[in-house]
């Protein structure tokens, strides 16, 4: 949860870091709430369509896992994805 810590502190909105942890609100969590949510635990209306602003403009997917930007075309592309993929997840072969 430090990194949702972190990611308010860019935001300017520290001081809610505790009421976050509190609540066990991770990048997991984030886009699933709501004004509602955020008002339930004391966000004031202007910082609560700030941080919804940010949710809204965060990576989904790509934040936690590796994807490619684009689709390999070609055998030869799709079978170095592959490895590279299996090597990050294995430490090496």
């Amino acid at each position: 949860m430090q990194e949702v810590e972190q990611w308010l502190a860019k935001l300017g909105m520290s001081e809610y870091a505790e009421r976050f942890a509190e609540d066990r609100i991770d990048f997991t969590v984030l886009p699933d709430l709501t004004d509602h949510d955020l008002k339930d635990i004391g966000v004031v209306l202007g910082d609560r369509r700030k941080i919804l602003r940010a949710i809204a403009r965060l990576p989904r997917l790509r934040q936690w896992f590796w994807i490619p930007s684009h689709r390999p075309r070609s055998r030869l592309q799709r079978y170095r994805v592959y490895r590279s993929r299996l090597s990050r997840t294995s430490g090496g072969m």
